[in-house]
């Protein structure tokens, strides 16, 4: 009978071992993960290359970038992209290289000034100036497409007659001379500099008056100086005509009128065909009204 008991007690023994071992591993196998040491730091990184030569301005394609594995310390870029996600769809400011990182810098439109401008072969750079008004709310960038609008007022273009007698020349008062012309199309913007702008005294009154109220957009008279690539040394000559006698406007194109939407291949889009805009083809091909001469009648005791 004492055989017995002790054998029973034993086992107990026994399996209480086994049930605090499976305890002990148990709770071991669960705090393991929190109670380790520090993670070590990734020495490699994935990173956005561009596959391909991407040019100024074109919007970014999947076929044109792919991803590396980069050192971080040695061979990464700090501000450098790690997913296509990040740049697929964004213009670029800057061209691209194949093989190139692809970082913040090609995409920033936060530049206001000109270090260096790459003029493409066969093109010659120009600058221009123009406002708030005249360019487009000084939202031009780097890479973006434009076309000038130029405008002569009716000075520029008087109605004469000849006196057969003397041969005396007399200018007839009265007419509408104004001409505006589409005048090129589809310049590309090698740079952009924005100068600060100039005040007086009573504009900067008024903008502070401006920022206890409502917010509003308001003319501050801000220029902007735009550097355009130039097709050829004509062109150049008729801009600054242009600049001498007109009024200038830039009018701002898409991106996807020049570059394939999906090769990001630079095309050349057709002219639009403008034939410009005098105040004789308002009235016959927009059909804006000719106002009529109205016969003012009189009383007889005021004649």
């Amino acid at each position: 009978m004492k055989r017995s008991n002790r054998l029973v007690l034993l086992i107990g023994v026994f399996l209480a071992v086994i049930a605090f071992v499976g305890i002990a591993l148990l709770l071991n196998g669960t705090t393991q993960p929190t109670t380790g040491g520090p993670t070590t730091p990734p020495t490699t990184l994935a990173t956005v290359m561009a596959a391909k030569d991407i040019p100024l301005g074109a919007r970014v394609t999947a076929d044109m970038v792919t991803v590396e594995q980069k050192k971080v310390d040695t061979e990464r870029k700090p501000n450098a992209f790690g997913d296509p996600s990040q740049v697929i769809g964004q213009v670029t400011r800057r061209p691209i290289t194949t093989g190139a990182q692809l970082d913040t810098a090609d995409f920033s439109t936060a530049s206001t000034g000109c270090a260096t401008v790459d003029v493409p072969a066969g093109f010659r750079g120009m600058s221009v100036q123009v406002d708030q008004v005249s360019g487009v709310g000084t939202v031009i960038n780097t890479g973006d497409y434009v076309d000038m609008l130029v405008a002569f007022t009716g000075d520029k273009f008087p109605l004469v007659t000849l006196n057969p007698q003397d041969q005396s020349i007399t200018v007839v008062a009265g007419l509408n001379g104004t001409s505006v012309k589409l005048l090129l199309e589809g310049l590309q913007v090698l740079c952009r500099q924005i100068p600060p702008p100039v005040q007086t005294q009573q504009q900067q009154q008024q903008g502070q008056q401006t920022t206890t109220g409502n917010p509003t957009t308001s003319l501050t008279g801000q220029q902007e100086i735009v550097i355009l690539a130039v097709p050829t040394a004509t062109q150049a000559e008729v801009i600054k005509f242009a600049q001498l006698d007109g009024s200038i406007s830039l009018v701002l194109r898409s991106v996807a009128d020049f570059h394939d939407p999906t090769t990001g291949e630079l095309i050349i889009p057709p002219p639009s065909g403008s034939q410009g805009i005098t105040l004789k083809k308002l009235t016959t091909d927009f059909a804006v009204p000719i106002p009529e001469l109205v016969e003012a009648i009189l009383p007889a005791k005021l004649r």
